[in-house]
């Protein structure tokens, strides 16, 4: 069972990530389930009706606003990170926290370290599937890198300078 960060803790994953490529027929009724953006805009109705959680992800070429209106249906937001260098989900994560007013738990995945947490959890994270040759409890420090930060961010709303 893979393990990830979650609220500022190690934790077992409860949550199925289904693939872009997944076939409908093989959806369990009760599962929590992360389906793909298409999956949800081809059978939203169907998800909804499910007894199961429901959670969605996003790949780094869709834009947060593609979900925008939907976002009270999911608990879980999950932000897709391809590369290392690929950062176009951390603009998605504001978005879903600051203009959408998204709740719920808003996980990163994919190529995710220890160097990008505490700017991703600047951003609105909250839970971190770290990669899977990494270990999640050494990963959980990188939250704790800095002590004070200058700009202001999701988790902070004013900078340095107006704190004082």
């Amino acid at each position: 069972m893979q393990r990830i960060i979650k609220n500022n803790e190690v934790v077992d994953e409860t949550w199925h990530l289904l693939p872009k490529d997944f076939n409908i027929d093989e959806i369990s009724n009760c599962d929590d389930l992360i389906v793909p953006l298409q999956l949800w805009r081809e059978h939203s109705r169907m998800l909804q009706a499910r007894d199961g959680g429901l959670g969605i992800w996003l790949d780094a070429d869709e834009e947060a606003e593609e979900i925008g209106e939907d976002v009270a249906q999911f608990q879980v937001i999950a932000l897709n990170f391809p590369a290392f260098t690929d950062g176009r989900n951390y603009s998605n994560a504001r978005l879903l926290r600051d203009r959408y007013g998204f709740k719920g738990e808003l996980r990163a995945i994919g190529d995710v370290l220890r160097d990008q947490l505490f700017y991703m959890h600047r951003c609105g994270f909250d839970a971190f599937a770290i990669r899977a040759d990494k270990d999640p409890h050494e990963a959980l420090e990188g939250l704790k890198d800095f002590s004070v930060t200058y700009q202001a961010a999701t988790d902070e709303p004013l900078p340095l300078f107006r704190r004082r």
